[in-house]
């Protein structure tokens, strides 16, 4: 809740420091696309020192490190500062307190639901956009954006004290019994190693299924408060729509692992695919016919598809590589979905600049929306998933 959905209140500072300091907004994503880039290349060193350390230290470093990037950036003058401080400090920040990790925790108490016990943890990320992201757009029009990282900065590092020494970890950390025995099981064998991995088929079915659901996705998303205020709508109504999408997004991540186990991996991916989709074609409707029931009818359909995937995703992982070694696996897959992310952020970008409007890029979105769908039909590991 904390690490995504703080990352996510970056699209309410686009627009202020573009005023500010007169950033193109190519400049500006791209420093979403550093962020996303630092987190996808740390996730695998994030399992691995999760692996070796445990939770403790890297959720307690990834609060420590949110906080301080929060702080420095509330004094930035230089566009190179924003790339360090949000760029690579909140990349790394988030990439510490993410999706690798959590799923790692979750696969040492969870074998049979897994899916559904990863979704209802990360419905957490539509928790914290819908929290943090309408709070800071207040805290930006009530005062002002270095306002608004102070506060949210010094709010982390107070949390600090409780996420080290008030979270019981070792109890988290020790697992399911029958984890305990599964360990004790594979550390008499090799069991799966990340040069094993990297040999099957499914850990690059998987890859491609992050990186381009990325691609798609963040090439409007970073930009979505943006869209609907240049399409005529307030900045705190498109923060609170933004919020409203991530609450949504909250309910399908926690219901899509129940829906995947009662209906299919592959029926269930396809579905929220294609509402992802339909999504985007309301956004282009939306770019030519700005209305409140265009707009009533994207945030539904969009909201309840955006984050199905992924908890998805990180069962098949878990489950299919389950060992000692399954964080650091995942952690490598999980670079490729930050690496299509920060692809798609600066590619969103250079569309806008390039033709001053966004339908360009919801186009390029759903070219790689469709190929994202595409290994859970062609690829046969995957496509028959249990």
């Amino acid at each position: 809740m904390f690490g995504r959905g703080l990352a996510d209140t970056y699209a309410v500072f686009l627009l202020p420091l573009e005023r500010e300091f007169g950033w193109t907004r190519s400049q500006l994503t791209g420093v979403y696309s550093l962020y996303l880039l630092v987190n996808g290349f740390t996730a695998p060193l994030v399992g691995l020192l999760f692996d070796r350390l445990g939770p403790r230290w890297v959720y307690g470093a990834g609060i420590a490190c949110l906080g301080s990037a929060f702080l420095l950036a509330m004094r930035l003058q230089e566009l190179w500062q924003f790339y360090l401080f949000v760029g690579v400090l909140i990349g790394f920040a988030v990439s510490l307190n993410g999706m690798v990790p959590g799923s790692a925790l979750l696969s040492r108490w969870y074998r049979a639901r897994l899916s559904t016990a990863i979704g209802i943890a990360f419905s957490a990320v539509g928790v914290g956009t819908v929290i943090f992201v309408p709070l800071t757009q207040f805290l930006v029009s009530r005062y002002d954006w270095r306002f608004a990282y102070g506060a949210l900065g010094t709010g982390l590092l107070l949390l600090l004290p409780l996420v080290l020494f008030a979270v019981p970890w070792r109890r988290f950390t020790a697992g399911h019994a029958d984890h305990q025995a599964r360990a004790a099981l594979a550390g008499a064998g090799e069991g799966w190693t990340l040069r094993s991995a990297l040999g099957s088929r499914i850990f690059w079915a998987l890859a491609q299924v992050f990186f381009c659901t990325a691609i798609g996705m963040f090439a409007i998303i970073v930009q979505l408060v943006a869209f609907l205020i240049d399409a005529g709508f307030t900045p705190l109504g498109a923060a609170t729509t933004f919020g409203i999408i991530g609450m949504l997004s909250s309910i399908s991540i926690m219901g899509s692992g129940y829906i995947a186990e009662r209906f299919g991996i592959r029926r269930t991916v396809t579905a929220s695919f294609a509402g992802t989709a339909a999504g985007m074609l309301l956004l282009i409707a939306i770019a030519r016919w700005p209305s409140i029931l265009l707009l009533g009818l994207f945030v539904p359909v969009f909201g309840l598809c955006m984050g199905a995937r992924g908890p998805i995703v990180s069962s098949i992982c878990a489950r299919h590589f389950a060992g000692p070694r399954v964080a650091t696996i995942y952690g490598t897959i999980y670079s490729a979905n930050a690496l299509g992310a920060a692809f798609g952020s600066l590619m969103g970008g250079l569309l806008h600049d390039l033709t001053g409007g966004y339908v360009l890029g919801l186009c390029f979105s759903l070219v790689f929306i469709g190929l994202a769908v595409m290994p859970f039909w062609t690829v046969p590991a995957l496509r028959n998933f249990r």
